[in-house]
């Protein structure tokens, strides 16, 4: 956890080993995303990100609806709707509005403040106290930002960093949400899945079909993306995103997201012929750092590197 001790802390501090391959599992959902912007660019119709959030978003839950034949009820109605259109909605509209008008790696890479932002209302909603520890590390994925961002050779739109930036926040509020209120009883990360993708498909089907309409003529190409989308980056990251969720530390795990950037730069420089300077490169390699610094506490890395024990600056 990037908190101080508690509930949803405990076992922070257990050998990484014990949770590495949750964590290693968990880490594959937020590399599948960064997938989304070289998909969006390169493969979908230019011009219905809202469109293409609910071509994401809606046959995923409605599949995982069938499967595990759970709707929600009483307060968990509400509740779903709420965090379907904070982790699925709102966030798929912004991350496609993100990936029309921002190259790939730098759409990808804003996420880099989720951290931060994770830690805040963690505090807030949780009364989870930040370490210095996982703070300094939130900041230094932010430093990697800024080199990526500000160093690039690239012109920038002003509204695809703002969508960007607002999804890294409607997706840190989902994910402390979702830690608060954990699940109902008998409901799993498939039935949870399930009801969040589908809110948020819902959400965003009048806003679609009234801004956007839909895409005209749909190409194999298209139809290939789309379903890349909906079945690897919505039902099966998901899936596995609620899962990691609801067993590691919340503000550890958010710490993931930064391999969406990495993910996204890759793919921009072997297909399309993005190119990164050295302090992008610095940036990107920040960013890996933190994600690796972030699932250990300083009891552990004293532990691994054989430093005698302090509590100063724990």
């Amino acid at each position: 956890m990037t908190l101080a001790p508690s509930r949803s802390d405990a076992g922070s501090a257990s050998p990484p080993g014990s949770t590495l391959g949750l964590t290693a599992l968990t880490a594959v959902a937020p590399a599948s995303w960064g997938t989304t912007y070289l998909v969006t660019t390169e493969f979908l119709p230019l011009g219905h990100p809202l469109v293409s959030g609910v071509i994401r978003a809606l046959p995923a839950g409605l599949i995982l609806l069938a499967i595990t034949r759970k709707l929600p009820h009483g307060k968990w109605l509400w509740r779903s709707l709420l965090l379907g259109t904070l982790n699925i909605g709102a966030l798929f509209a912004l991350l496609f509005v993100a990936a029309y008008r921002l190259p790939g790696g730098i759409a990808a890479t804003l996420t880099a403040v989720q951290p931060l932002l994770v830690v805040g209302l963690a505090f807030l909603l949780l009364g989870e106290r930040p370490t210095r520890w996982r703070l300094g590390w939130g900041l230094v994925g932010v430093v990697g930002v800024g080199l990526i961002v500000l160093r690039g050779r690239l012109s920038f739109d002003l509204l695809g960093i703002l969508a960007g930036i607002a999804a890294a926040g409607v997706m840190a509020g989902g994910i402390v949400l979702t830690k608060r209120w954990g699940r109902p009883e008998g409901a799993g990360a498939a039935t949870i899945a399930g009801w969040q993708l589908t809110a948020g498909g819902l959400v965003l089907v009048p806003l679609a079909l009234a801004f956007e309409g839909l895409p005209a003529g749909l190409d194999l190409r298209a139809i290939g993306g789309y379903a890349w989308l909906s079945v690897v980056g919505a039902l099966l990251s998901f899936l596995i995103w609620f899962h990691g969720i609801g067993k590691l530390p919340v503000v550890a795990v958010s710490f993931l997201a930064l391999l969406s950037p990495v993910v996204a730069a890759i793919l921009g420089w072997l297909f399309l012929g993005e190119s990164l300077t050295p302090w992008q490169g610095v940036g990107f390699l920040l960013a890996l750092t933190a994600i690796g610094a972030a699932q250990l506490t300083p009891a552990v890395v004293r532990n691994l590197v054989r430093i005698p024990a302090t509590t100063q600056g724990e």
